[in-house]
């Protein structure tokens, strides 16, 4: 491997593994994307750079200003690196519903920080608004650059390099993709590539079943960090997937574990969600066929939550 020039270098280029004891025999062949190898531990690396870059080179961000974002915690972490990275400052809106390992990740990296107080920890429609009126009203001072990532376009070409990437690992052998949905920019960016490879290719949308709203259904409060915001992502468009599916909390934390005890594979909920959902998909395909799937963060991001705290 040949020396990267800075920490952005290291961004993407991540490695894809077939799952080999949590998948059934009668199952399709089963791959994750270990986005987790990213630079914060999170696929939200290859958003931030774009949208760092993008800012950057149309002069909405000038030489050491300031970016504005609310979030969960890992798209925050990743700007906070890129930021860091490129000597710009950022302030971040977060929230106690989200881990404690993300907000000090985001300190670390030098984000200022403006946590908006949860109901008892659960993620729901209201903290979200909450948190992106807090961060617009910050935006409204001079020399900001507001990220805004549910409108930002940017992002979704972040994710190009990965499509690209999943093809060129599968030799093209992959017929169907599955993915959990936040601000649809993971989803979006790399289904527009697969597809453009194979027209044919299948792809999954997955989201809470607590807050099933893309399928129809009503928002609701649930535990699966950076998923299911609790309205349409305005960015979602319904081409984007042939199928959406839903995945309980429950089940995506007890998945998360048996990766971890079964696949030596140590992530955060949402990657469970994305296990339990594209193993679905391998039972409907079965033998012969290939799915594919992000591990989207690693369960250092979790150590403090419910998720892999000793009882």
């Amino acid at each position: 491997m040949s020396i990267a020039k800075t920490v952005l270098k290291a961004i993407g280029n991540t490695p894809l593994v077939e799952l080999r004891r949590v998948v059934p025999a009668d199952h399709a062949r089963v791959l994750v994307k270990l986005e987790c190898n990213n630079p914060t531990g999170s696929m939200k690396d290859r958003m931030a750079i774009a949208v760092i870059e993008c800012a950057e080179s149309d002069g909405r961000l000038q030489p050491g200003g300031t970016v504005v974002e609310y979030t969960g915690g890992s798209t925050g972490t990743s700007l906070a690196l890129v930021c860091a990275a490129k000597a710009h400052k950022i302030r971040i809106v977060t929230s106690d519903a989200f881990s404690q390992e993300k907000r000090d990740h985001m300190r670390a990296l030098g984000a200022d920080l403006y946590e908006v107080p949860s109901d008892g920890g659960r993620i729901t429609k209201e903290l979200i608004e909450e948190m992106i009126e807090r961060a617009r009203q910050l935006s409204d001072e001079a020399g900001m650059f507001y990220s805004d990532q549910l409108q930002n376009k940017d992002a979704v070409a972040g994710y190009h390099p990965l499509g690209e990437e999943i093809w060129s690992q599968t030799e093209g052998q992959i017929d169907a993709f599955v993915h959990v949905v936040g601000t649809a920019h993971s989803i979006a960016g790399t289904s527009t590539v697969l597809r453009r490879h194979n027209p044919d290719i299948r792809i999954i949308a997955v989201e809470p079943e607590e807050s099933p709203v893309l399928s129809g259904g009503e928002q609701g409060a649930h535990k699966i960090e950076g998923i299911g915001i609790g309205f349409i992502p305005p960015l979602w468009k319904t081409s984007i997937a042939d199928e959406i599916m839903t995945v309980s909390t429950q089940e995506a934390k007890a998945m998360a574990r048996h990766l971890a005890s079964q696949e030596a594979l140590f992530v955060g909920t949402s990657s469970g969600a994305n296990v339990v959902a594209t193993i679905r998909m391998a039972k409907q395909l079965g033998p012969g066929h290939t799915v594919a799937t992000l591990l989207c963060d690693s369960g250092l991001k979790y150590l403090t939550t419910d998720l892999y705290t000793s009882s």
